[in-house]
């Protein structure tokens, strides 16, 4: 049966794709009681902002006939009376008494429910508890033996976009830990979904554009007044009159997403670190450098960093402890890179010469890596027929070569799962070019790189050895790829049209 079949609420025609999160949405808020544990459910959903997670949660309260209410920032008691207020409008049962405080809230939202499941929806929840911080605990009493939640059918379901927020929730010693039925990240759409999305055809016009605005739904319409490049001919003006537009809400997007998260507290320290990875530096120390700090003082940035969900770390598949740093939203790495250094310039009016002097950067810093990310994504989807085995792992890593005195960098690395008592398969090395012709050069090197992890104890036996292009192959490698059934060359119609 195809997954949409099996949804047990109808997911409206207006929500493009999502349809695994909507499935989790809706098996939650309808489940019977008889099917979960007794009482009310918790549901703790995050995801960065411009996701979508709003837009499904109206949805997912309109086609069940629960409730959802926007928190804002308010003091407690606006917001309390914010909450009563929308209670009220959906039960049609006036409270007895006002709410003293949330306790009084939340026990009368609890009861308020009973009969059958019913989703209740309280977005922006880090609104309300930064400024209640007990606001968690009650939540837990109230679920818990002698609460109110134990006799309600309430499915309860918090939303909020401060990644750091909502994912304290239910760590460590939070007090929901344990409590929540449903954990569901709302992520940006996966770059063949977002080219979908975007309407684009044309696999070489859907990498550009995907560096720039990668998979974030809000920027399709919302931001950009459903202005898409026509093809690829007009992709330099698309970027000129939008996101380099100081009309454009596009335009200043990047600064925005750092602003809103709460815990940075010097932003400058924060939008250097981010501009150092954007221009290509990418360790701990090479970021240090960047911005003239040391690398003892960039942990707690970093770490606040990951915590938001801007960057993420990356292990070098080959060697212990080495790790690089990956910024996750493309328009954050395409104003470090582009936008930054000419922000001046770009707010008068120059976007015309100031894209034409840098879209040289943007191929090398911007274009260039996000491919080779997008080759990682792909490879982690492939199945078993590609590599000769289903990928465990998939990263990058560098291999040290002694006797050339010189380090090989392998941009795809596929491992299968570790079996006990037997070396680690390599399924396949790959490398990634965006605007180079590959050719046998590229192929040595990847087999040499093979040699070396075969003298170090891994098992290459099997090993594929992978060409990722944006612009072609020789075709005297297009002949070698025929003869050797070892050899891949995946170009841009692989990587977006192979399912």
């Amino acid at each position: 049966m195809h997954l949409e079949e099996k949804l047990t609420v109808r997911k409206p025609e207006r929500i493009f794709g999502r349809v695994r999160e909507w499935q989790g949405l809706a098996s939650f808020a309808s489940a019977p009681s008889a099917e979960t544990p007794a009482g009310a459910s918790l549901g703790v959903i995050s995801g960065r902002r411009r996701q979508g997670k709003s837009f499904l949660l109206q949805a997912l309260a309109e086609e069940t006939g629960g409730m959802y209410f926007a928190a804002t920032e308010a003091t407690e008691a606006e917001s309390l009376r914010l909450f009563a207020e929308a209670l009220t409008r959906h039960t049609r049962e006036i409270p007895e008494h006002p709410f003293r405080d949330w306790n009084d809230a939340i026990s009368s939202m609890f009861r308020s429910f009973r009969g059958r499941p019913v989703p209740v929806v309280i977005d922006g929840f880090p609104f309300l508890s930064r400024v209640t911080p007990s606001l968690p605990s009650i939540i837990q009493r109230e679920l818990g033996p002698g609460g109110s939640g134990r006799e309600s059918d309430l499915r309860l379901l918090l939303c909020g976009s401060a990644m750091s927020v909502m994912g304290s929730l239910l760590a460590g010693q939070a007090p929901l830990r344990g409590r929540a039925g449903l954990e569901l990240v709302i992520h940006p759409f996966r770059y063949r979904d977002a080219a979908e999305f975007w309407g684009i055809s044309d696999p070489r016009l859907a990498v550009l554009v995907h560096a720039i605005v990668g998979g974030t739904p809000a920027y399709r319409h919302e931001f950009t007044q459903g202005d898409a490049p026509a093809d690829l001919d007009d992709f330099d003006a698309w970027v000129v009159r939008t996101v380099l537009n100081p009309q454009k809400p596009l335009f200043r997007e990047a600064r925005y997403l750092l602003a809103e998260e709460s815990d940075i507290r010097d932003p400058a320290l924060y939008h250097s670190v981010l501009a150092a990875i954007a221009s290509g530096c990418t360790t701990n120390g090479g970021i240090a450098n960047y911005i003239g700090r040391r690398s003892d003082q960039l942990t707690h940035p970093l770490n606040v960093l990951e915590d938001c969900g801007l960057i993420v770390r990356e292990s070098d598949l080959f060697r212990s402890g080495r790790a690089q740093y990956r910024i996750v939203e493309p328009l954050i790495t395409f104003y470090g890179a582009v936008m930054r250094r000419r922000w001046s310039e770009l707010e008068i009016y120059r976007a015309e010469s100031v894209w034409r002097s840098s879209r040289p950067a943007f191929l090398s810093q911007v274009v260039g890596p996000h491919f080779e990310a997008l080759c990682r994504d792909f490879a982690r989807e492939a199945d078993e027929s590609l590599y000769g085995g289903f990928p465990s792992e998939v990263g990058s890593g560098v291999i040290g070569d002694p006797a050339n005195r010189t380090q090989i960098e392998i941009d795809v690395v596929v491992l299968a799962a570790q079996e006990p008592g037997r070396s680690r398969r390599v399924l396949s090395l790959g490398e990634a070019k965006w605007g180079e012709i590959m050719n046998g050069r590229h192929v040595e090197r990847l087999g040499r790189a093979r040699d070396l992890l075969a003298a170090k104890g891994y098992d290459t036996r099997e090993t594929v050895l992978a060409c990722y292009s944006g612009t072609g192959f020789t075709e005297d490698l297009r002949a070698e790829a025929a003869r050797d059934g070892r050899l891949r060359l995946i170009g841009l119609d692989d990587l977006y049209w192979t399912r």
